[in-house]
């Protein structure tokens, strides 16, 4: 098997950092270190001057003749980030990001300064982790024995693990096929039917989005096994461990068998979403924070119905988990392959939680989707995992995705 555990940081490590001390003393060595890594990531990514104040502290950094400089105050910088204690404790290792901490409005910066701070995530990681920002041409795909990987093959059960998991090794996904029977999602689309009159709007259990037409629509109906036996069979199964061991690492789906824990989510994707998310753009699932100390962990989403380019397929981007780069958004320079993933009834794919990917909105046809996860072996508390948690589920009700519109 081949391993896609990549964490670096324990929980255990995490501390609240005393900005002034860090800036002072911390900053000056790490730049001293890693300056160079830097410097070259944020001219690839055309960064201009970041600006910080943090209670009555504020530092700048520039890239400027082959080097970040720092500099005390924020009178010279492009854009500046307003940040209380806490959240830089969080920025700094790895708890949370820009975007985790711009949805919940922590920091609230105009669109165009928000873009220019989301550009800096991969180059501070550089500077603070010594992780150099993915430079074009560095990530290519070969099979075991050397020769060129197919990005678009898929998988059935008769394939062996070894194979399998060398594939998500390389590419950071996988399209099992046949992986389920479509009786056993017919009948789980009917439980869906017959569990959605149980959710409402506000519930802390579901998301919503409104339609073109004014139609309010529940789009995720979380904790879904306390709706369905035939759910809890699936994730029981053998089928699905099989799924959990191919990297090797002991990924775990971490349900006791309850209805008190959201272990698979139901989605349903309706056409002309106009507010809400139902479509989620491209993003890592490690977007919101934690990738230092949680990734890779395996998202398996289970093809209720099929889909394809008209009826909200997932694409993924071939590759991403090697690559420091931005979690949020796709940059110009990216040259590594974007995979789209059409599926039939039930098929499984699988995506690592720090592969890009996108859920496209459907156009002619809904789609219908349950989404679970098997996490890596962890002790002890899971630091900030609440307030990353709070943005998650407040984000259909703070954003909205782009209007999706019927293609000719």
């Amino acid at each position: 098997m081949f391993s896609v555990d990549v964490r670096s940081r324990l929980d255990s490590d995490a501390e609240q950092i005393d900005s002034e001390v860090w800036i002072n003393n911390k900053l000056p060595f790490l730049l001293e270190q890693n300056s160079l890594i830097a410097f070259e990531g944020a001219q690839m990514l055309g960064c201009r001057s970041l600006g910080m104040r943090v209670s009555k502290k504020s530092f700048t950094l520039t890239p400027s003749e082959g080097e970040i400089k720092l500099d005390l105050g924020v009178s010279n910088a492009s854009v500046v980030v307003d940040l209380d204690e806490i959240s830089f404790s969080d920025l700094v290792q790895d708890i949370q990001t820009p975007q985790s901490l711009a949805t919940s409005k922590v920091i609230d910066l105009p669109l165009k300064e928000h873009f220019r701070f989301l550009k800096w995530w991969p180059v501070l990681r550089a500077i603070i982790d010594g992780r150099p920002v993915y430079k074009p041409g560095e990530i290519d795909f070969v099979n075991q024995d050397g020769s060129p990987l197919d990005l678009n093959r898929s998988f059935t059960q008769e394939d062996s693990d070894e194979e399998i998991s060398w594939f998500l090794s390389q590419t950071g996904f996988l399209h099992l096929s046949g992986w389920w029977s479509e009786d056993l999602m017919t009948k789980i689309s009917n439980d869906m039917d017959a569990a959605i009159g149980k959710y409402e709007r506000g519930d802390g259990r579901s998301w919503w989005a409104k339609t073109k037409e004014g139609t309010d629509r529940c789009v995720r109906l979380q904790y879904f096994q306390a709706e369905s036996e035939s759910v809890k069979e699936l994730l029981t199964d053998y089928r699905h461990e099989r799924i959990a061991a191919i990297p090797g690492d002991g990924h775990a789906i971490g349900w006791d068998g309850s209805d008190d824990l959201n272990a698979i989510e139901a989605l349903i994707k309706p056409i002309g979403v106009v507010e809400g998310i139902s479509d989620l753009p491209w993003h890592k699932d490690c977007s919101l924070g934690r990738h230092s100390y949680d990734c890779s962990s395996m998202t398996v989403g289970v093809s209720v119905t099929g889909a394809d380019s008209r009826s909200g397929q997932l694409s993924v981007v071939a590759g991403s988990h090697r690559a420091n780069l931005q979690p949020n958004f796709i940059h110009p320079y990216l040259d590594l392959p974007i995979i789209d993933l059409p599926t039939k009834t039930g098929d499984v794919t699988v995506h690592l939680s720090c592969t890009l990917h996108m859920s496209h909105p459907p156009v002619e046809k809904e789609r219908r989707v349950m989404y679970t996860s098997f996490v890596l072996p962890h002790k002890g508390e899971k630091i900030g995992v609440d307030r990353i948690s709070k943005v998650r589920e407040e984000a259909y009700m703070k954003v909205s995705q782009a209007p999706s519109n019927k293609m000719d």
